[in-house]
């Protein structure tokens, strides 16, 4: 998946673009969270609670690895994307076992199907506006019968979760769950962040 010229920036491109050195920045910032003990993996957690043991997933928008690499820790075939080689790179040392790939994801074209298809860390926010639609619809086609796709991302960045939900369902993804947290809590008309775990019918 090569990354295009011709193409339209995603926010995390433009915000590199000013500061070439945030990417080592955000690496060097996980590392020292996992290194201190912090739990990173939360959302993994959610997603393998989802699976049976040795599915397929894809990690969209994967940065440095953390969640594709403990999903990988705990049998499963992963798939990581990244429009960032620095991100990729580190992914590539601190995770292992995962295939990794610099790619655009309005340009997703991989081989097979995911059995789940997880988007965390505000990803969605960072993607052009005009590639959002094309993004979610890529998700749809990658998903295996009976498969989901999980996203996450905070409010005030741009990105209105009612509009967010209209795309996805324009995508052609269903709404199955919708929470607040990665560790289950309820959505609320008040919640400032939202996990959304959605399905794809093929035959729609």
């Amino acid at each position: 998946m090569d990354v295009s010229s011709e193409r339209t920036p995603s926010g995390w491109e433009e915000i590199v673009a000013a500061d070439p050195t945030h990417s080592g920045r955000y690496v060097e910032r996980f590392r020292a969270l996992a290194a201190d003990g912090t739990d990173i993996v939360g959302e993994a957690r959610l997603i393998d609670a989802m699976l049976g043991r040795g599915s397929r997933v894809l990690d969209a928008g994967c940065g440095p690895g953390r969640i594709g690499g403990y999903l990988h820790d705990v049998g499963h075939t992963v798939v990581g994307v990244d429009v960032d080689p620095v991100l990729i790179e580190a992914a590539r040392v601190d995770h292992p076992g995962p295939t990794w790939v610099v790619g655009d994801l309005a340009e997703l074209d991989l081989p097979g199907e995911f059995d789940a298809i997880v988007c965390a860390g505000n990803v969605v926010t960072f993607l052009a506006p005009s590639t959002r639609r094309t993004v979610l619809a890529g998700f749809a086609a990658h998903l295996a019968p009976g498969g989901r796709v999980v996203i996450g991302f905070g409010a005030e960045r741009g990105y209105e979760f009612a509009e967010f939900l209209s795309d996805a369902e324009s995508a052609g993804l269903t709404v199955d769950l919708l929470l607040s947290t990665w560790d289950l809590r309820p959505f609320t008309d008040d919640s400032d962040f939202l996990v959304a775990v959605f399905s794809h019918d093929s035959n729609a």
